[in-house]
């Protein structure tokens, strides 16, 4: 068979690796014993895996997510634990030479190899290669590997105590659970966060390879960097969309090249099989273990990737070979990747902005493929506390969520790990954009040699590994250093102030740029998460890009917004909300659902301020090593108390777990009401001077089972956020801005298609019994509107006070639109949207509720549920499922009016209940929050 034949069959995810002339051990699987000498202990291993879920997997510990396991289960990192291999049979006798190649340690190690030492490692976000022919050469029988980890917390602290190492005032560096972390190459958030525990895990994990060479001319390709960009891109400016697109293959590798290598490339459609490029290679350079060459392809012959909702995610396969001399094939590596270019707009505003009434200052937006969008998502945290039980099976479901959830863009936050390929090839497929952050966040770091040349390396292997992935939107330094950790030094050390800025710069600005614009023509960089943009680029200067920090005029607008205020009297108070070009940060916290809390706590913890949960939330966290900081945590249990407290109706039902169910929905409504209001108030402003076109709200997804600012909880299951999100994320909306202060009403349409639509909405006032108010209460029926593209209209506008409301308690105007417009891509066929939404003169609390009678009922053979209100208006219509089942329903939180019939389906995405869940789904509304029962 030919080899294009061999490597199209081969091709099915992603990334794919031919090895010729060398002979490969995976390393992985069972065949491992992990120990303890200190403690004399030892357990089977795994690789990839990390030491808590051996011990787990051996019954020697619980499940360290259950209870208080965070903190009883502290000895695990404050020991050495020691990974060693059965012998390892089968190798090469006679090998050229042998390698070992990890693609991920956690993180202090000693390597040796049949009892010789091999080298160490420091970092768990690089991939490490290790030369052990002498050792191989030397080695009675089949050897053995040994990995030793170091406890990392104390290593930390070594470091820490040492007078050589860097110190900064108090206030900058953020302690949450063990202290140091900033000084290590490890999982930030692996020392503990306000949303998650500090197991600082070690272990293997990540794969692990053999490489043996047995001839001359062979390699073994460790990374590949694959950059699709147009021709004459630069990361900080407009790609031209009318130039060809060059496609630069560099490869990493080890063992040797021939004295004349060539390359060959094949860039083929993965839905029509259509081959768009196939020959040699131009321009192939060698430079020490690095071989890099480049094609050229017109610029419309490409199948453009476009993230969801703007049109189709076209795929390519493409495959690089490297040939010698004699056009024989030593090595090959097949990704697969998509043609599109992704932009971050940090350019001055343009007279021709001005001319549109775009406020002065400076653009904060991203443009794909020439194209200026609304971005609509969340943040993305670590998806567990260890990443090897992060499986592909459970990523699938939870971009279905974000996919269904009307999601463009994740940020995928600084302090987790960089996220491995599997999870970028989902995105890839579901059209989701991520934002990606180097991993420095809430602290000042160290700028020594030592440090920064660690840092290199991590910033070269990643950049390159996952640059082929259209999904990638975005490399930024770190999340919050410039917008919090720099005024907190400023506050803490005014004298000092101006060498800790050179130091951040010396990381973020001189070392990380020039290596990601080395690496890559096709991402944008910015040195923090949050930022006011830069005056100037010049990678010729000593700094090359001159941050703007606080150099800007008032009444222009030039930065993204980071936003939290737990004070909850303002919660809906749209003059509390910060006012620029992107949100991409700001929340508040809720409790999950008793099912969720079941699976970690204890039947007798199961109440709001039992110890278990109280210490299980971690917002505030203790800010040391302390496992009982009650003070802490009460001020986070007592924000969200309080926030139930001030709008909604108190829970008091007489059995205690319903009580506690009830109270932790409450404060799942207060959560997605505040993030509803703080999105539509940001979408809006796609229209308003300060051009706003991104709104990413803080949390996605889970860790494990505790208060957070999640909207999906660590099984799956759906907060009321992710729902509110999923409905108020829709392309075309029509949202109400309440002003309770001044009584001030207005009604938006805001739309995120490129194209004008049209449509109307109908406004209807009704009682809580569902009756119409007399004369519309003063309110036009119906409003007609036309609303440009990403863009924004007031369709009306009143005073509270001009309305004829005999009750402002007993009534609500219940919103319905129905618009028509083009899809971005969808080749000018017209499509039908509706949304409805619905405001108060009152907070839900002083509201006079009446008894809606909802029911809800199941067809089986059409696997659908139908909810009904029978007696009054159902608000905040909630359908629940039990435990056992993972999916969700395509609507939820909704309200309904008197006789309505809403039909609803329910996707269900992991099934451990042979489908008997569908008999305990039940309905309950705001009405249900009052009851004893």
């Amino acid at each position: 068979m030919h080899l294009w034949k061999k490597l199209a069959l081969a091709a099915l995810s992603s990334t794919f690796h031919i090895a010729l002339g060398q002979h490969v051990v995976n390393l992985g699987g069972d065949g491992w014993t992990v120990s303890s000498k200190e403690l004399n202990m030892s357990a089977p291993g795994h690789l990839p895996s990390q030491v808590h879920l051996d011990l787990f997997a051996a019954g020697i510990i619980e499940d360290p997510y259950f209870g208080l396991n965070d903190f009883n289960l502290r000895w695990i990192p404050d020991n050495n634990w020691t990974y060693t291999s059965e012998p390892l049979k089968g190798l090469v006798e006679n090998a050229q030479s042998s390698w070992l190649v990890f693609n991920g340690l956690d993180t202090f190690t000693t390597i040796k190899f049949c009892g010789h030492f091999i080298g160490t490692t420091d970092n768990q976000f690089r991939q490490y290669t290790f030369d052990i022919s002498k050792a191989l050469s030397s080695c009675k029988g089949d050897p053995t590997l040994a990995i030793n980890f170091g406890s990392a917390p104390k290593i930390a602290n070594a470091i820490a105590d040492d007078p050589n190492s860097e110190q900064w005032p108090y206030g900058p560096q953020q302690i949450y659970e063990f202290p140091n972390r900033w000084y290590i190459r490890k999982e930030q958030s692996d020392f503990g966060w306000d949303w998650g525990p500090a197991f600082a895990p070690a272990g293997p994990w990540q794969d692990a390879y053999l490489v043996q060479f047995g001839r001359q001319e062979s390699v073994y390709v460790l990374n590949t960097d694959l950059d699709i960009f147009r021709k004459g891109q630069i990361n900080h400016f407009a790609p031209d969309q009318g130039q060809p697109w060059v496609v630069n293959a560099s490869m990493d590798f080890l063992g040797s090249l021939p004295i004349k290598p060539s390359m060959t490339i094949q860039v083929k459609d993965i839905e029509t099989g259509e081959v768009l490029e196939s020959g040699p290679i131009e321009n192939v350079i060698s430079n020490g273990q690095t071989i890099t060459g480049s094609v050229t392809i017109d610029a419309d012959a490409p199948n453009l990737w476009w993230p969801t909702g703007l049109g189709k995610q076209n795929l390519y396969n493409v495959t690089v070979i490297i040939e010698d001399s004699e056009k024989h094939a030593i090595a090959s590596v097949t990704k697969r990747s998509g043609f599109r270019t992704i932009f971050l707009n940090r350019l001055a505003i343009t007279d021709e902005q001005l001319a549109q009434g775009i406020a002065p200052g400076a653009n904060w937006h991203f443009e794909v493929n020439g194209k200026e969008f609304y971005a609509k998502g969340s943040n993305f945290i670590p998806p567990d506390a260890f990443w090897p039980r992060v499986t592909e099976a459970k990523m699938q479901r939870l971009f279905t969520a974000v996919k269904a959830g009307n999601q463009n863009m994740l940020r995928v936050w600084a302090s987790g790990a960089y996220l491995p390929d599997f999870i970028y090839d989902i995105a890839d497929e579901y059209g989701v954009l991520l934002w990606s952050e180097f991993q420095f966040s809430d602290a000042l770091y160290p700028s020594d040699e030592k440090f920064l040349e660690n840092v290199a390396a991590e910033v070269v292997y990643n950049v390159r590994r996952v640059n082929h992935h259209p999904s990638l939107a975005l490399w930024a330094g770190g999340n919050e250093i410039e917008s919090l950790e720099l005024p907190l030094v400023e506050d803490a050390a005014p004298d000092r102030y101006s060498f800790y800025v050179g130091e951040y710069e010396k990381l973020f600005i001189n070392l990380i740029l020039p290596l990601v614009y080395e690496n890559s023509r096709s991402i944008s960089y910015m040195p923090s998460s949050t930022n006011n943009g830069y005056l100037w680029v010049n990678m010729s200067a000593p700094i090359p890009m001159a941050e703007r920090y606080n150099n800007i005029t008032s009444g222009e607008y030039y930065s993204d917004t980071d936003h939290y205020n737990y004070d909850s009297s303002v919660a809906f108070d749209y003059g509390s909300y910060p006012v620029g070009r992107f949100a991409n940060e700001f929340g508040y916290h809720s409790m999950p659902s008793l099912q969720t809390w079941k699976q970690a706590v204890d039947k007798d913890q199961l109440h709001f301020n039992s110890s278990t949960v109280m210490l299980r939330n971690h917002h505030y966290p203790p800010g040391g090593r302390e496992t009982r900081n009650y003070k802490n945590t009460s001020m986070g249990m007592a924000e969200m108390t309080i926030a139930v407290e001030r709008y909604y109706p108190i829970p008091n039902k007489d059995n205690s777990a319903a009580n506690f169910s009830a109270w932790c929905h409450a404060t799942q409504m207060f959560q997605a009401d505040m993030y509803k209001s703080e999105i539509q108030f940001y979408r809006r402003g796609s229209g308003m001077p300060e051009r706003q076109l991104g709104s990413l709200y803080w949390q996605l997804e889970d860790i494990w089972q505790a208060p957070t600012w999640a909207g999906i909880e660590y099984d799956g299951r759906w907060k009321v956020l992710h729902y509110v999100a999923r409905d108020i994320y829709q392309p075309i909306i029509v949202s109400p801005f309440w002003n309770y202060t001044t009584g001030d009403l207005s009604v938006y349409v805001t739309s995120d298609l490129w194209e004008t639509a049209h449509g109307s909405v109908n406004l209807t006032w009704v009682d809580l019994s569902g009756n119409p108010l007399s004369g519309n209460a003063g309110t036009p029926q119906s409003k007609r509107f036309t609303v440009g593209g990403l863009n924004t209209t007031q369709i009306y506008a009143t005073q509270i006070t001009d309305l004829t409301l005999d009750d402002k308690k007993n009534a609500i105007l219940v919103l319905s639109l129905d618009a028509t417009g083009i899809l971005p891509n969808s080749g000018g066929s017209h499509t039908t949207f509706t949304h409805r939404n619905q405001v108060a003169a009152e907070f839900p609390n002083q509201l006079a509720l009446v008894d809606p009678g909802v029911e809800v009922s199941h067809d089986e053979k059409g696997g659908t549920f139908t909810v009904e209100a029978k007696k009054g208006v159902s608000l905040y219509t909630w359908l629940d499922y039990p435990s056992g089942v993972v999916g969700y329903f395509d609507d939820n939180s909704f309200t309904l009016l008197p006789g309505e019939k809403k039909t609803v389906r329910f996707t269900v995405q992991k099934d451990d209940t042979n489908g008997k869940w569908v008999k305990d789904v039940t309905v309950r509304s705001l009405w249900d929050q009052t009851t004893k029962d």
